[in-house]
C-alpha cells in the first residue's frame, strides 16, 4: 500500500498500468473469470497485521484501548484477536526518520519479545512504493541497473543480518512492495515485456536474504489480485527469467480490485500456476466514512454488502479470510489496523508532524483508540 494521500490510489496504476507499455496493450485480450477450481481448504498460519505507523503513534502518546476499555499496548491487544504476525516496512532514508533500519530493529524487538512473526517489507525507497510509483531512493537516485543490483543485495543483506544479530531474524521478507511493473524506476521497470532487470533486482535480494538465513522466506508481492491477465503476466515473466521466490503475495481491497469470487480464482490459479504458498499481505475495509483528520480519507465508499460500520469492517475481513482460506492461501495481513488520527503521524514521511492521514476510517481502532469489538484473524 502507499501512503492513503491519493484516495483513488490511481485505479489506474492497478488494471492498466500493470501492463506493459507497448502498443500490444491495446489489444490485450478482456480479462476472463473462469469457474472456480476445486481447491483443498487448509487453515491460515500468518495471521497478520502491517502496523508500521504504531512506532510513532506510541512516542507521540497515543493510547490503545482493547474492546472492553482497558488501556493496552497495542500489539497486545491484537494479538488478543488473534494476530501472531507483524509486518513491518522499511525505507532507506525516509526524512522523518520512522520506519528506517534503526527503528525497524527497535521495533522488532518488541515484536518478537511478544512472541509475534515479523515479516519485513523492503520498498527500496525513502518513501512510498506502490503500483503508481517506485522511487529509488536518494542514495541510488544516479546508479545504472548493474550497481543497483549491488545495492539491493548488500542493503537487504544489511538489514537482514542487524536484525539476526540481535536475535530477531525476520521470518519472512517482502523483496520490494506492490511491484506490479518492477521496482526502482526506471531501470527496474518492466518495458516492451522485458523482465531482464527487475529479475537482476530479485534475484540479488533472494540471494542476499537466504545468505543472511536460509529459513527466512521470500516473498515477491504485487496488488495484482484484480485478475488472472495480470497476475500470470507478472509472475509467468519473473519466472521465465529464473527468478527464485517462496510465496506469491498478493494485496486485495474490493474497492479496487474486485469480487471475493474473482479473488478465489486469483489465489487458486497462482498457487496451483507456481507451485508457491499464497498470501494477501494487504487488505482493509472502512468502518466509516467519516473523517477524523483534516485529511481526506483514502476509501469513502464501500462494497456489496458491507455497511461502512464497525460490524461490516469485520464482516468483511472475515469473508476475505473465508475467501482466502478456501482457495488456498497461508495468511492474510491487515494493513495498518492501528493507524487512527494522532496529530504528528502523518502520511507524508517529509513532512511526518504536518501531514493528516488518510487511513483513519480504515483502522481496526476507532478515533479514541478503541478496538472494533467484532474484529477477529481466525486460522
Amino acid at each position: 500500500m502507499s501512503g492513503p494521500e491519493r484516495a483513488a490510489r490511481a485505479v489506474l496504476a492497478l488494471t492498466t498500468a500493470v501492463l506493459p507499455l507497448t502498443a500490444s496493450t491495446l489489444t490485450t485480450p478482456a480479462p476472463t473469470t473462469p469457474a472456480p477450481t476445486a481447491v483443498a481448504a487448509g487453515s491460515l498460519t500468518m495471521l497478520g497485521a502491517d502496523v508500521s505507523t504504531a512506532q510513532r503513534a506510541l512516542d507521540l502518546g497515543a493510547k490503545y484501548y482493547d474492546a472492553s476499555g482497558t488501556a493496552r499496548d497495542p500489539l497486545d491487544v491484537l494479538k488478543g484477536v488473534g494476530v501472531n504476525y507483524v509486518r513491518l516496512r522499511v525505507w532507506n532514508n525516509p526524512r522523518s526518520g520512522y520506519n528506517n533500519k534503526a527503528k525497524v530493529l527497535a521495533y522488532a524487538r518488541t515484536v518478537k519479545a511478544k512472541g509475534l512473526k515479523l515479516l519485513v517489507d523492503f520498498h527500496y525507497s525513502d518513501t512510498w512504493a506502490d503500483p503508481g510509483k517506485q522511487y529509488k531512493p536518494a542514495a541510488w537516485a544516479s546508479h545504472g541497473i548493474g550497481q543497483l543490483r549491488t545495492d539491493v543485495h548488500d542493503y537487504t543483506y544489511d538489514v537482514c543480518t542487524a536484525l539476526k544479530a540481535q536475535g530477531t531474524t525476520p521470518d519472512s521478507v517482502q523483496i520490494g512492495n506492490e511491484i506490479n511493473v518492477g521496482m526502482l524506476w526506471n531501470d527496474g521497470k518492466v518495458i516492451n515485456n522485458d523482465f531482464t532487470n527487475l529479475s537482476l533486482l530479485l534475484k540479488a535480494g533472494y540471494d542476499a536474504t537466504k545468505a543472511c538465513d536460509s529459513g527466512t522466506e521470500v516473498m515477491i508481492h504485487t496488488a495484482n489480485a484484480d485478475n488472472l491477465d495480470h497476475a500470470r503476466w507478472f509472475y509467468d515473466g519473473i519466472r521465465s527469467k529464473g527468478v527464485a521466490w517462496d510465496i506469491t503475495a498478493l494485496s486485495y481491497y474490493c474497492s479496487w480490485h474486485g469480487t471475493l469470487a474473482n479473488l478465489y480464482n486469483v489465489i487458486a490459479d497462482v498457487r496451483s500456476r507456481y507451485g508457491k504458498d499464497v498470501v494477501l499481505a494487504e487488505t482493509a475495509y472502512p468502518f466509516t466514512d467519516q473523517n477524523a483528520d483534516g485529511t481526506g480519507n483514502s476509501i469513502t465508499t464501500g462494497c456489496a454488502d458491507y455497511p461502512l460500520t464497525p460490524t461490516g469492517q469485520a464482516t468483511n475481513f472475515a469473508h476475505v479470510q473465508n475467501t482466502a482460506r478456501d482457495a488456498g492461501a497461508i495468511g492474510v495481513f491487515y494493513w495498518e489496523p492501528t493507524w487512527y488520527a494522532v496529530p504528528g503521524n502523518g502520511w507524508d514521511p517529509a513532512d511526518i508532524n504536518g501531514s493528516g492521514n488518510g487511513w483513519d476510517n480504515m483502522a481496526v481502532f476507532d478515533r479514541d483508540g478503541r478496538l472494533n469489538p467484532h474484529i477477529r484473524w481466525t486460522p
